[in-house]
């Protein structure tokens, strides 16, 4: 009896496919899902920190004001923007809109470069408000 499995193609390898947007797109909204989940559990620390008196606040306010924290601070407000934009795509899709190959691709694009764009705002609406 011949072994039946050397008959049985092979699934594709990555090698195979190419990366497009909009799969590149899927990949890091989940990957921003979790760094949400880890830059929430910061903001938890600063509100309890800011709750358990003065020392612990002004400890949490040095961690977060170096320069660690606020490069920490930036991805997770560039994370929370991507991933509020993926959510808008997403539910875009829900309605039935945007699933042409053009469109979604388009959108994969606009989701970075909006992201991006608007952690920028942000920042500098919180510069400005801090001066």
């Amino acid at each position: 009896m011949a072994n039946v499995t050397n008959n049985r193609p092979l699934s594709p390898h990555l090698q195979v496919y190419k990366l497009i947007p909009t799969m590149v797109m899927s990949i890091v909204h989940r990957i921003t899902g979790g760094a949400l989940y880890v830059g929430t559990l910061l903001v938890a620390w600063w509100l309890i920190a800011a709750a358990s008196g003065q020392s612990s606040y002004d400890w949490a306010n040095w961690v977060l004001g170096s320069l660690f924290g606020k490069l920490v601070l930036l991805g997770y407000t560039w994370a929370l923007l991507h991933h509020m934009l993926g959510g808008f795509r997403h539910l875009m899709w829900d309605l039935g809109y945007g699933f042409e190959k053009e469109v979604s691709t388009k959108l994969a694009i606009a989701n970075v470069i909006g992201s991006l764009c608007l952690t920028v705002l942000v920042w500098a609406i919180g510069i400005l408000i801090r001066f």
